[in-house]
C-alpha cells in the first residue's frame, strides 16, 4: 500500500468538512506497513488527523509506540480551538512522523516539526509529488497563509460560443444536469460564494450547495454597490451561512440617509452589511475586499457572477483558476462571458494555462490556472 496516497485520500475526504482549517489526513504503521490507525481532519473546533490515528488505533487495540506516522501538513504546535497535535503525538511515543508539506501558518511555520525533532522523533519531508498533491487539497489555506488572500476560483457556463444567456436573460438551461450537479461540489468545498448584484437581481438565486450529504453551508458575499438586494432575496432565507453584503455608501447626505436605511433593512433581514471603499469607477473596491475575505477565514472564494462581476476581477488579476463549463451548442447573440476592456493588441491578452479538461456529461469542464506553464500541472 503507498501510505502517503491513503493518507491523501482521508485529506480529500475533509474536502467539504474541514474549513477553514487545511484538509490534513494522517496515517499511522507498524515496522511492516500494517495500518494501525488512520483519521483525517473533522469539522472546526473538532479533531485533527493526528488525534483521529491515535484515536483509530486506540479503537482497534493497537500500541503505537515506535511507529511511523505518514501526515499530510506538519503537525500543529499551538493551542488553538484543540492542543497542538505534535504533543499528542510525543506522548503516544511514536517514532519517526513523515510530512507532506511544512505548514505556513505563522502560529506552526516548522515549531511542529522542531518539538518532535526535540522529542527524539524522526521527522523527514515526503518526496515532491507527495507534497504538490498536498498543496493542490489545500491551494485556498495555503494562499491565505502566505498571502493574506483567498484562492479565487471562477465559475462560467457558456455555450461554444461564449454565450452565458440570451439577450432576454434566458439560460435555462445551456449545460445539462450533470455539469449542474457538479458545480454543487465546488460550491461545497469553498469557504464562501461571491456574487454580484445583477445575479441577485435577475436570477433571485439561492446560490447554495444541495448536495445529500452537505455538512456545512459557505458564506454567501454579495458585491453591491448600491444596496439593491431585496430583504426578502431567497439567498437570505438559507439556514446555516452568513450573506456579507459590501457596498459604498454615497457622499451626498440624502443619498446616504437612503443608503443606510436600506442597510438597516437588510441587516434585519439576517445580512451582514458592510460599508466599503469605492474604486475609480465607483463600485466596491474588489482589491481591497480580497484581504478583507482572507482575514474572515475564506480560503476557498468561489465566484458565479454575471458579466461585469466576471470582467471586473479578471481585469484586476484577482481570479487565480477558471472553471469553465462548456455544452455543445452555439446560441448566436446573447450575454458574454465577461465584459472586459478592449485590447490595444492580442500579445496583451493574459494567457491562462490549462489544468485539467474533463467531459461532465455531454459538457466540458476547463479548469485553467493563472500561473506559468512550467507550474502548471498537465491535462488528466
Amino acid at each position: 500500500m503507498n501510505v502517503f496516497q491513503r493518507a491523501l485520500d482521508l485529506a480529500a475526504q475533509a474536502l467539504t468538512l474541514s474549513n477553514p482549517n487545511p484538509r490534513v489526513g494522517c496515517v499511522i504503521v507498524d515496522d511492516a506497513g500494517r495500518v494501525l490507525g488512520e483519521g483525517h481532519t473533522q469539522r472546526r473546533g473538532g479533531p485533527h488527523a493526528e488525534v483521529m490515528a491515535l484515536r483509530d488505533a486506540a479503537r482497534r487495540g493497537h500500541d503505537v509506540a515506535g511507529a511511523t506516522v505518514y501526515v499530510t501538513l506538519e503537525p500543529c504546535a499551538h493551542h488553538g480551538r484543540t492542543p497542538p497535535c505534535c504533543d499528542a503525538l510525543i506522548a503516544a511515543r511514536v517514532g519517526t512522523v513523515w510530512v507532506a508539506l511544512r505548514d505556513p501558518n505563522p502560529l506552526v511555520a516548522g515549531q511542529g516539526i522542531a518539538r518532535l525533532q526535540a522529542a527524539g522523533i524522526a521527522v523527514h519531508m515526503a518526496p515532491d509529488a507527495v507534497a504538490h498533491a498536498a498543496r493542490e487539497l489545500n491551494l485556498g489555506f495555503l494562499r491565505r497563509m502566505e498571502q493574506g488572500l483567498p484562492w479565487v476560483r471562477l465559475k462560467t457556463a457558456s455555450s461554444l460560443d461564449g454565450i452565458t444567456a440570451l439577450a432576454d436573460g434566458d439560460s435555462r438551461w445551456i449545460t445539462d444536469e450533470p455539469a449542474r450537479a457538479d458545480v454543487q461540489h465546488w460550491r461545497a468545498r469553498a469557504c464562501a460564494v461571491l456574487t454580484g448584484v445583477g445575479t441577485v437581481l435577475a436570477d433571485d438565486p439561492l446560490l447554495n450547495v444541495r448536495l445529500p450529504d452537505t455538512s456545512r453551508q459557505p458564506h454567501l458575499v454579495v458585491v453591491d454597490g448600491a444596496l439593491r438586494t431585496s430583504p426578502q432575496a431567497r439567498l437570505l432565507a438559507v439556514p446555516d451561512r452568513q450573506v456579507w453584503i459590501y457596498g459604498v455608501p454615497p457622499a451626498e447626505p440624502a443619498a446616504r440617509a437612503a443608503w443606510e436605511a436600506r442597510r438597516e433593512a437588510l441587516c434585519e433581514a439576517g445580512a451582514q452589511v458592510e460599508a466599503w471603499g469605492a474604486d475609480a469607477a465607483g463600485r466596491v473596491d474588489l482589491v481591497s475586499l480580497m484581504p478583507e475575505l482572507a482575514r474572515r477565514e475564506v480560503n476557498e472564494l468561489h465566484v458565479e457572477a454575471g458579466a461585469t462581476l466576471v470582467g471586473a476581477l479578471l481585469d484586476a488579476g484577482l481570479a487565480d483558476e477558471w472553471l469553465a463549463y462548456v455544452a455543445p451548442l452555439a446560441l448566436g447573440p446573447g450575454r458574454p462571458l465577461a465584459a472586459l476592456p478592449p485590447l490595444a493588441r492580442v500579445s496583451d491578452a493574459v494567457r491562462w494555462h490549462w489544468h485539467e479538461v474533463t467531459s461532465v456529461g455531454d459538457d466540458l469542464r476547463l479548469r485553467l490556472r493563472r500561473q506559468s506553464p512550467q507550474d502548471a500541472a498537465p491535462c488528466a
